[in-house]
């Protein structure tokens, strides 16, 4: 019996290496003496290398056989001194971080690039970082990242042998693998037919069971009437999850408490399946209370060897999509790791499976017990955690499994070495439901990267859109320490110097996620975001006088400093003989109805010419110090305490974004440059949450509307939001159709 991991395949192409090999060593060494007695020096030479070449093998082949031998797995050191040659030239048909990521790899290898690009794209990193770049079309993706036909078309133009196709997109389109395979270009992925299989949740359970892989109880059937699926809900037991059938991602995935619920929710499932995959079905699964989602990072050869990276924990999610992620997984025991592990590689094998692979568990967490969920036939969105753990590049084993060549280790020679994190940051909202955003990163100042243990993993820079027509992930900050708690530590240590400033971050979140007790004490289940809401979300927070001092300081600063013609312009508010007062207004962070005055008066001191009373209600504080616009620094002394922070203005200089050294970030607005105020609306106005699209509208002004009723339907980053009414009453006004794009706070109803 063949040890896990090796095929018949690689044990006949060694046997048929012996059999070449002691041919041909026969066959020298009754020659060699006719030969070399010719006197001839390149026949001599010729024959040397053979020789040395044949003795080597052979020695290489009787190591092999003593693995073998001793139920150990097949070392690839003689199928790699066959290896195929890598690519000349690649195409990447996707965007943002993970084409950069993929750049980075082949650029390592000597392998030329070539990206791809929307119109929103022209300008961005991946295709300043492409050794040569195309034009796709418009910004959006039905029109450009998602039109198979033209990137194979510019495949063929720029000359490339191969196409990595990233995450999401085509990534698992098997009819696009196809159409790769009928131009004669390699897809950098798993074959069709396991993308196919895979790809259909209800045909990959049928798999699964069949491969005795253990799965979730639930419907997957053909017949998608509302009655025959609320049937089956009523089954299983509620509560239940509908899912949809080429899903991923959370797309199309709504989690039902009870029957009263099943209509609505099915609706918007199927909305959200149709937006994201073209494809409407969906299934239905039993939702188990205490979940974590375990995942296994699987890679296979077409050899037919197979073998698992470990496992990563995903658990903790906001909107069924993952925030932040660990490997190992924390908390489990040895034997369900390498059960977990080894149903993974069963479940790939099951559907002939090659290149990398994510099976994906759900565990429940009372008694670890793990069913199949699915199988991304993909590279995952947080591979690096893997990487970091095994010292492995991914994206170098697909670009060596697609060239034709084995899997550069097997399972005996894979070990994990310490603990990873990866933290997603996202361009969102978190107290408002983690709803999306958009904007420019007027400012960013991530980390700095330290070789093996911080990776900033990223497609934007400073000056970059987050638009509406692409996910709004920043970047993914990954990071590697020798246990969990010391990767848990310098993760909070990097989001503390994570300085983004113009959009909405969930960076103040990662960092109460990471340093709640619960998250560290490995409380972990898919629900602990909504389960510890109060802790992770802390009402009342205060903004210490401090950084309303700062932000005036640098104000009064900038002044002073500022070049100017006439030299008693830096002189503002000086005046001979007289103490100056002025009074700078700014709007709470937090409580933005309110309003902070800070009093200033100008404190004549020789040794300082920075230094001033301020005074924020009874508080008087002595404040000094100084603000470099070019290094962003400023450097204060605010009565017995030295800070020192990170700040940085809007372009239009009407925001002040201030980053202090604990991680804190406030966005300080002086009253006098505040934006042009709009207006509340009326009672029972809707306005846009963000910015998208209207994919429909369920009603008409004059229609009598009831609370909570959906008035329409609004898309955007590929989530689908129900606008409903905040009251009974009236449509009074209703100014757009199906199609319009419409801003974050557009007026979109008015309901009396």
């Amino acid at each position: 019996m063949l040890p896990r991991g090796v095929s018949n395949k690689s044990l006949k192409l060694i046997t048929d290496k012996y059999s070449t090999i002691k041919k041909s060593s026969s066959l020298i060494n009754c020659s060699t003496n006719s030969l070399c007695s010719r006197n001839n020096r390149k026949y001599n030479s010729k024959i040397n290398n053979i020789l040395t070449y044949s003795s080597t093998s052979l020695r290489s082949f009787h190591t092999q056989s003593h693995f073998l031998d001793n139920n150990q797995q097949t070392s690839s050191s003689l199928l790699n001194a066959e290896k195929k040659p890598l690519f000349d030239k690649i195409l990447i048909a996707n965007r943002g971080e993970i084409a950069c990521r993929v750049i980075k790899t082949a650029r390592k290898l000597g392998i030329q690039t070539v990206a791809v690009y929307s119109e929103a794209d022209a300008n961005s990193m991946h295709v300043s970082m492409a050794d040569e770049a195309y034009l796709l079309g418009p910004p959006e993706s039905s029109k450009s990242y998602l039109v198979g036909s033209k990137i194979i078309e510019i495949a063929k133009q720029s000359g490339c042998q191969a196409i990595h196709p990233g995450y999401g997109f085509l990534s698992e389109n098997a009819g696009f693998a196809e159409l790769c395979a009928k131009n004669n270009i390699v897809f950098i992925g798993p074959p069709p037919s396991a993308i196919i299989s895979m790809g259909s949740k209800s045909e990959s359970k049928k798999l699964m069971e069949h491969a005795k892989v253990p799965v979730v109880p639930g419907y997957h059937g053909e017949d998608q009437s509302e009655e025959k699926l609320l049937s089956e809900c009523k089954k299983i037991g509620f509560p239940v999850l509908i899912k949809a059938v080429m899903g991923g991602g959370g797309k199309g995935m709504k989690l039902v408490h009870k029957e009263e619920e099943f209509s609505e929710q099915l609706s918007a499932a199927k909305s959200e399946a149709k937006a994201s995959f073209g494809d409407e079905r969906v299934l239905i699964e039993k939702y188990i209370t205490t979940p974590r989602h375990v995942e296994i990072q699987v890679f296979a050869d077409t050899l037919g060897n197979c073998v698992y990276l470990f496992e990563r924990d995903c658990s903790v999610q906001r909107r069924h999509q993952k925030i932040i992620e660990e490997a190992p997984a924390p908390g489990l025991s040895d034997e369900v790791r390498k059960a977990m592990g080894e149903s993974a590689v069963d479940a790939a094998k099951a559907v002939g499976y090659v290149g990398a692979g994510t099976v994906e568990f759900i565990m429940d967490n009372q008694d670890q017990t793990y069913y199949f969920m699915e199988m991304n036939t993909r590279l995952q969105v947080e591979h690096p955690v893997t990487e970091m753990i095994t010292n492995q590049d991914l994206v170098e084993w697909q670009l060596q499994v697609a060239s034709g060549n084995p899997l550069p280790l097997l399972q005996n020679q894979l070990k994990v070495n310490g603990h990873a994190f990866e933290a997603r940051i996202y361009a969102e909202n978190p107290e408002k439901n983690f709803m999306p955003g958009t904007g420019v990163l007027r400012y960013l100042n991530p980390p700095e990267e330290v070789e093996g243990e911080v990776r900033v993993e990223t497609g934007v820079r400073q000056g970059d859109e987050v638009s509406i027509y692409y996910d709004p992930m920043i970047a993914k900050l990954v990071v590697w320490g020798e246990s969990r708690d010391i990767a848990l530590r310098k993760l909070v240590s990097c989001l503390n110097r994570y300085h983004i400033a113009g959009l909405t971050t969930n960076i103040e979140f990662l960092k109460r996620l990471a340093t709640n007790q619960r998250f560290r004490d490995i409380e972990l289940e898919t629900h602990f975001i909504q389960k510890y809401y109060d802790e992770l979300f802390p009402k009342n927070r205060q903004v210490d006088d401090s950084m309303f001092l700062l932000a005036t300081l640098s104000i009064l600063s900038k002044n002073l400093t500022k070049k100017t013609a006439d030299p008693f312009d830096v002189l503002q508010g000086f005046r001979f003989n007289h103490e100056h007062e002025e009074v700078y207004e700014f709007e709470h962070p937090i409580e933005k109805e309110n309003r902070v005055s800070v009093n200033v008066r100008h404190v004549y001191d020789v040794k300082e010419t920075n230094k001033f009373k301020m005074t924020i209600g009874s508080n008087v504080h002595t404040v000094s110090g100084q603000y470099n616009p070019t290094t962003k620094e400023i450097v204060a002394f605010i009565d017995n305490r030295k800070f020192h922070s990170t700040l940085s203005f809007s372009d239009d200089h009407k925001t002040i974004y201030l980053f202090t050294r604990d991680g804190q970030r406030y966005d300080l607005t002086p009253v006098l440059a505040s934006f042009e105020k709009k207006g509340s609306g009326a009672v029972g106005s809707l306005k846009s949450p963000i910015p998208g699209v209207i994919k429909s509208v369920a009603v008409k002004e004059g229609d009598t509307v009831k609370k909570g009723q959906t008035i329409l339907v609004m898309e955007a980053m590929k989530m689908v939001t129900n606008i409903v009414s905040p009251i009974d009453g009236v449509v009074k006004s209703l100014p757009f159709k199906t199609n319009d794009v419409v801003a974050a706070e557009t007026m979109l109803a008015v309901i009396e």
